[in-house]
Formats: structure tokens, sequence, C-alpha cells
């Protein structure tokens, strides 16, 4: 399970709930960015959310870095801008 909690408005703590344990995370995301993938179609929330179900099917909640800005996924991961896009359309 993901819980997103928002803290500000460029910044959100992330839970990943799962039967082997917790992990938390948080992430940084700026408006600019946040327009670029959704074009404000879906909540920011929604969006961090969204990029971890994403993170998760490629890695261990554990392998996910406990702080980080939401823009480094499509240097790990370079299908990620174009897969969120799809999502949100």
């Amino acid at each position: 399970m993901i819980e997103v909690e928002k803290i500000s408005e460029e910044q959100f703590l992330v839970k990943v709930k799962e039967e082997s344990g917790e992990s938390r995370h948080t992430v940084h995301l700026e408006d600019e960015y946040y327009q670029k993938l959704t074009n404000g179609k879906i909540p920011k929330e929604e969006l961090v959310k969204k990029s971890f179900e994403f993170l998760l099917e490629r890695e261990s909640k554990e392998s996910i870095l406990t702080q980080f800005n939401l823009r480094i996924i499509g240097n790990y991961f370079p299908e990620y801008e174009g897969k969120i896009r799809r999502i949100n359309v």
C-alpha cells in the first residue's frame, strides 16, 4: 500500500507498506515538472503515488531513495516520463 501525505506545495511524505515492513520517503516535486508530466489533470499526490507504483514495478521499496526529487526517476528509468504521461491522458 502506498500512502502520500502533502507536507508542503512541493514536498510529500510517502509511506510504502508491505508485509515485509514499511519504508518512508520524502519526495520533492516542483510545479513546473508537475505541469510538464500532467498538465494539471491529476492532483500532485496522485502523480507521486503513480510514480511510486512505477518504481515498485522495477525495484523493491528498500532500493528507493529515502529523499529525492521526482525528476531524477528519468535518470534511472528513461521510460518514466512517457509512461506517466500516458497514464494521465
